[in-house]
C-alpha cells in the first residue's frame, strides 16, 4: 500500500453511512485504509414506541456494534436531536473540525441540493458550506489545523434522490457483502423495528441470521445491487468483462463543489478499481 486513505462518511442519522456507503467503508477498511462514520443528529425520532435518551443511547451502541463490524475506526454520533439538523454556522464549524481532524482524503455525504428528508438534505448542505474551508483556511476554525489540500467530495444519493443522481463513481463491494449485511444488521431498531411498522410488515421480520440476511437484501435491494445506469461506470473503472460481472456496488456522484482529481490521483485514492486490467 502506497498511501493510507482516510475516508470519512457523513450521514444525518446513525445507520445512513452503513446503508449507502457501507460496502465501500468495508472494502477500504479491508485494504488497510481508515474511514470513520459521522451521523449529525442522534436518532431520536427513529423509532415507534421507545424514544428519549434510551433510544439515543440505543442507537449508539448500535452504531458502535456495525462499525466493528465494518472494520470502521469510529462511529461518532453528534447530539443534535432527530428532525432538528439546521446548516447553521455553529454545526457548519463542527463539520469543518471533523473533516479536518480525521485528515480526511475522501468525503462521502448526500447531496445539498435535493432529497425529500430535511436532515438529509441539511447535511449535504453543511458539508458542502464547510467545504471550501476546509483547507489552506488557517483563521477559520483556528483551533484545528486546515488540511494542506482539499478532500475530493462524493455524494451518496438517498433514498428520495435516486430517480435525480448521476453516477460518477460506482464501487463493486461484492466482496465484503457480508461485512455491509452484517453492518445493517447491527442497527436492529431501524432494520427489523422501526422500518417494517413504518412498512406494515413487522411480522415478516425473521429471527435466523440466513432469513434476515434474505430480508435485508431483499427489502433494501436498492442500496445493494446495481442498477443499469451504473453499469457504464463500472465498465469505465473495472473493465467491460469484470463489470458485467458484478451485482452488488455502490454510486457516488462527484460533488460540483469538489476538486477534481487527476487521473494519478484517482488511481491513488480508488485502489480498488482495475482500470480494465
Amino acid at each position: 500500500m502506497n498511501k493510507e486513505i482516510r475516508v470519512i462518511v457523513i450521514g444525518a442519522h446513525p445507520d445512513e453511512p452503513d446503508i449507502y456507503a457501507g460496502g465501500t467503508a468495508a472494502l477500504y477498511a479491508s485494504m488497510g485504509h481508515k474511514v470513520k462514520f459521522v451521523s449529525l443528529t442522534n436518532g431520536s425520532a427513529g423509532h415507534f414506541s421507545q424514544m428519549g435518551d434510551d433510544l439515543v443511547q440505543r442507537r449508539k451502541k448500535e452504531a458502535d456494534e456495525a462499525a466493528k463490524r465494518l472494520g470502521v475506526i469510529e462511529y461518532e454520533v453528534l447530539d443534535i436531536p432527530d428532525g432538528e439538523l439546521e446548516p447553521n454556522v455553529e454545526t457548519r464549524k463542527k463539520v469543518i473540525r471533523l473533516i479536518r481532524e480525521w485528515k480526511a482524503d475522501i468525503v462521502i455525504t448526500f447531496h445539498p441540493e435535493g432529497g425529500r428528508h430535511a436532515d438529509n438534505r441539511y447535511a449535504g448542505k453543511l458539508v458542502s458550506d464547510a467545504a471550501s474551508f476546509i483547507a489552506l483556511t488557517p483563521n477559520c476554525v483556528p483551533e484545528v489545523p486546515c488540511l494542506e489540500k482539499s478532500p475530493i467530495f462524493l455524494l451518496m444519493p438517498d433514498y428520495s434522490m435516486r430517480p435525480y443522481y448521476t453516477p460518477s463513481i460506482v464501487i463493486d463491494f461484492e466482496s465484503v457483502l457480508e461485512q455491509k449485511l452484517l453492518g445493517c444488521d447491527a442497527h436492529a431498531t431501524q432494520f427489523y423495528e422501526f422500518a417494517p411498522w413504518q412498512g406494515k410488515f413487522t411480522e415478516e421480520v425473521p429471527e435466523l441470521w440466513a432469513d434476515k440476511r434474505n430480508f435485508l437484501l431483499r427489502g433494501w435491494e436498492s442500496f445493494f445491487r446495481v442498477s443499469q445506469e451504473m453499469k457504464p461506470i463500472l465498465e469505465k473503472y473495472y473493465g467491460a468483462e469484470h463489470a458485467n460481472k458484478v451485482v452488488y456496488a455502490e454510486p457516488f456522484e462527484m460533488a460540483r463543489y469538489s476538486r477534481k482529481p487527476s487521473q494519478e490521483e484517482m488511481e491513488q485514492l480508488f485502489p480498488m478499481f482495475t482500470w480494465g486490467e
